[in-house]
């Protein structure tokens, strides 16, 4: 399964990004997103994007539009213990099972009749909030900056770690044969990414944000 982008939840306003700046990463462009009351600070990378999103108005993510999606209780993690992290797959035949049960969320901020596909993981909310775009087999290709000061260049893995429970048995079966998603028994909820295969032999923590980088 190929990875668009991750995103992690800031209950500071998405100032956490500031040690990833520190740490040399090139900062690409934010983003309101319309009637869902969040925005972002991203960082792109050569296949993958990292998002750091937050709540701007509580309104809109409380909304009737926007509260089946459990941003809301999302962004709350500090307080209920749901995971921070939402996980974004490529649109393609690899992830249509995974997708056959899920919800259908229309953003405002996209198009009539352009939906996201989105599974909650209300069952286990330790597990990340899973979705993908209505982009067929491609990912989106802005212009942004991906030359790092780190010299990191492209995402081999994401591990989620993640207190386990037998109701998200079904979920994590999709994901036995990938090579660059898994999921790790765990006391706390916290995500490891692993860029250019580790080959910098480097590990930088930001408990922040509940994130590991290995590069």
């Amino acid at each position: 399964m190929d990875i668009d982008h991750i995103f992690l939840f800031s209950d500071n306003n998405g100032k956490e990004a500031e040690k990833l700046v520190e740490f040399g990463l090139t900062e690409g462009s934010s983003r309101i997103h319309p009637g869902q009351g969040t925005i972002n600070r991203k960082f792109y990378f050569e296949n993958f994007f990292l998002e750091i999103l937050w709540v701007v108005d509580e309104s809109e993510i409380r909304s009737k539009l926007t509260s089946k999606t459990k941003l809301w209780e999302r962004s709350q993690f500090k307080i209920n213990n749901f995971s921070p992290f939402g996980l974004c797959l490529v649109n393609s035949k690899s992830t249509d099972q995974l997708f056959e049960q899920s919800e259908i969320y229309q953003p405002n901020y996209f198009p009539e009749g352009m939906f996201i596909d989105i599974i909650t993981n209300e069952e286990n909310p330790n597990l990340p909030w899973t979705f993908r775009l209505p982009f067929r087999n491609q990912k989106k290709a802005p212009q942004e900056p991906t030359n790092h000061n780190n010299g990191i260049q492209r995402l081999t893995r994401a591990k989620f770690e993640i207190l386990m429970n037998k109701k998200d048995k079904n979920f994590r079966n999709y994901f036995q044969s990938s090579e660059n998603v898994s999921f790790k028994s765990s006391h706390s909820n916290h995500l490891i990414l692993e860029f250019d295969n580790f080959n910098q032999k480097k590990v930088a923590t930001f408990n922040e944000l509940n994130l590991t980088i290995k590069y």
